[in-house]
């Protein structure tokens, strides 16, 4: 029985334990601030997961691409952000749970397709 004790402590333990943090990423075409099917299901399944944790905060960040115009790319991202933002307000979560920031638009050429994103991700406030 002694021998059983720790190992039913460590598994409550384990049990109690919190998940750790994932990020959900929506993609975007070039120079768009439309959301597709792929990326509304992105959102739905953030928003769920956000209602079973209210405690939590939702960081949303927009990413671009940087061409010729970077205010412009900036604004693509702070539009991106707000977008996805907005769907998931619509989804349910309310809106002082909502954190958005914009990051700068990145100049590697390497990640043309992955600057054309908005990261979600559940944080503890």
């Amino acid at each position: 029985m002694r021998r059983l004790l720790p190992v039913l402590g460590l598994s409550l333990l384990a049990g109690c334990a919190t998940e750790p943090p994932r990020k959900y990423i929506v993609f975007f075409s070039n120079s768009s601030v439309e959301l597709d099917d792929s990326a509304r299901s992105v959102i739905s399944e953030v928003s769920a997961k956000a209602q079973r944790h209210p405690s939590r905060v939702v960081q949303v960040e927009g990413y671009a691409t940087a061409g010729n115009d970077l205010s412009a790319d900036s604004l693509l991202a702070v539009q991106r952000a707000k977008l996805v933002a907005e769907q998931l307000h619509d989804d349910g979560v309310s809106g002082d749970r909502i954190r958005q920031t914009p990051r700068a638009p990145s100049t590697t050429e390497a990640s043309a397709v992955g600057s054309r994103r908005v990261e979600i991700e559940l944080v503890s406030p």
